[in-house]
């Protein structure tokens, strides 16, 4: 009966919790919506008509001044907009996170990767000698997900990596860099800025970006918005949004481009970690003046967003100069690469043709070699396919450029285990090897029991000497 009871009066109790609440949120939307009823008019008459009608002109007033979303205009930004990023811990962060982060990526840039940097100078003397309130602006194409910070820390010096606060300030989009409370974090303290897709040149991150110009600070952008579609075969149309930076800013900044190739190899679309072993070739124009299109601005009062137009449409055409040059460039340097690996080739077998191997002992490999070389090449018939022609005549000339006979046994042997560098390696081992046995042989003489040895085998030693070549490097 007890418990009865107590079910009762509990479930009492909740059905009058249940009802307090209704009528809680009953009068809460009622309220709500009598907030948003229609106001009532004052009253008839002159007088009401006359307020309204005035209340309406400044209301069209407003509407009107105000720039809409399609009108382009100069918006100013104070220097303070954000004033967490100037806060003591923030700066603190940076000033560790921003090194670290910097050096590391130049370590993997030069130690793991080859990097070939062209014009280096023009970005480092404006670095250098730049005013303290001229702002820097940097923009280049963007081909892989980590080309900032990757080719930014290849193209400075680690003395330059060391100053945080001067470094470079870049944007990034929301959806990637800021999706959860730990990468916003990260980002936020190796100076990234929050730009989200589809906000326009208006919004907050555009804004902090000209507030660190203001500043006299160095800003890096990609004015393609996004990645290349096609590996970095082409770049993308520019976008307003550098014109914007450019030009509304305090004082004009210097506006330095670059652009690269074979970040595509480093970080290939999809990839999560960057690879190694791989050349990126970086070439850094001069800078892009703008003063003449500021003064045919002001000269013929030309629309806010022509000019931005113009900005970005002189950013592109100096981009796509620059492209096909650095395209040139990496195309020379893979041919020069190429020719040196034939000249380290033809160098080992010409090394590994004066080793003496009888001295070495290995006069038996040398001549199993022999025994089951190839025999000679027949003369291909007429009826013999054309691609086995072909396929034939590659074989030979791959064998004439790197020096090596079809009937040396032993070349071909370690050929086949080894690449060309390596083997140039092992033959330059086996000099100093037979360097070392020939003194070794010297210094027995000294010992008096065998003398007797020494006087026969040292005239046979001595009689086929081995010739150094006169220039090893």
């Amino acid at each position: 009966m007890v418990s009865g009871r107590w079910i009762e009066t509990g479930a009492d109790l909740w059905k009058d919790r249940a009802r307090s609440l209704q009528l809680r949120l009953r009068d809460r939307l009622r309220v709500a919506v009598d907030h948003h009823r229609r106001r009532p008019k004052m009253y008839d008459g002159y007088l009401s008509s006359t307020v309204e009608r005035w209340l309406q002109r400044f209301s069209d007033f407003h509407r009107d001044t105000l720039p809409s979303s399609s009108t382009l205009y100069r918006k100013k930004v104070s220097k303070d907009i954000d004033p967490e990023a100037d806060s003591v811990l923030t700066r603190m962060l940076q000033a560790v996170a921003v090194p670290v982060l910097g050096n590391v990526c130049h370590v993997f840039m030069h130690g793991l990767n080859r990097v070939q940097i062209y014009g280096a100078e023009k970005l480092h003397q404006v670095l250098e000698n730049r005013m303290e309130n001229k702002p820097l602006i940097t923009v280049s194409n963007h081909v892989a997900a980590m080309d900032d910070p990757l080719v930014i820390a290849a193209l400075l010096p680690p003395s330059v990596i060391l100053d945080a606060q001067n470094l470079r300030w870049t944007l990034c989009a929301t959806d990637r860099c800021f999706r959860n409370s730990v990468t916003s974090a990260f980002f936020k303290h190796v100076k990234v800025l929050p730009v989200s897709r589809g906000d326009g040149i208006y919004q907050k991150g555009m804004d902090m970006a000209i507030s660190k110009l203001n500043r006299g600070g160095w800003v890096h952008i990609f004015p393609e918005g996004s990645r290349s579609r096609d590996g970095g075969k082409t770049m993308g149309s520019i976008k307003r949004g550098i014109g914007r930076l450019i030009l509304d800013a305090d004082n004009l900044p210097i506006v330095i481009p670059f652009v690269h190739t074979g970040m595509q190899d480093i970080m290939p679309v999809g990839a999560k970690l960057p690879r190694i072993g791989k050349t990126v070739t970086v070439l850094v124009g001069d800078p892009i003046e703008f003063d003449d299109l500021l003064a045919a601005g002001e000269k013929d009062n030309m629309p806010r967003g022509k000019l931005y137009d113009a900005v970005s449409t002189r950013i592109g055409d100096r981009l796509q100069k620059l492209k096909a040059q650095v395209d040139r460039l990496a195309v020379q340097e893979a041919l020069q690469s190429q020719h040196y690996h034939d000249h380290v080739a033809e160098r080992a077998a010409g090394i590994v043709q004066h080793v003496d191997w009888e001295a070495l002992g290995m006069d038996n490999y040398m001549s199993i070699g022999e025994d089951h070389a190839s025999p000679p090449r027949q003369e291909a018939s007429s009826e013999q396919p054309l691609v086995e022609k072909q396929m034939e005549e590659n074989s030979q000339d791959r064998y004439f450029q790197l020096g090596f006979s079809r009937e040396s046994g032993i070349v071909s042997r370690i050929r086949g285990y080894m690449g060309s560098t390596e083997l140039m390696l092992f033959s330059a081992r086996c000099l100093v090897a037979n360097s070392r046995v020939k003194e070794n042989f010297k210094n027995i003489q000294e010992i008096a029991p065998l003398k007797a040895w020494n006087n026969f085998w040292m005239p046979l030693y001595e009689s086929q000497p081995i010739p150094f070549p006169r220039r090893f490097a």
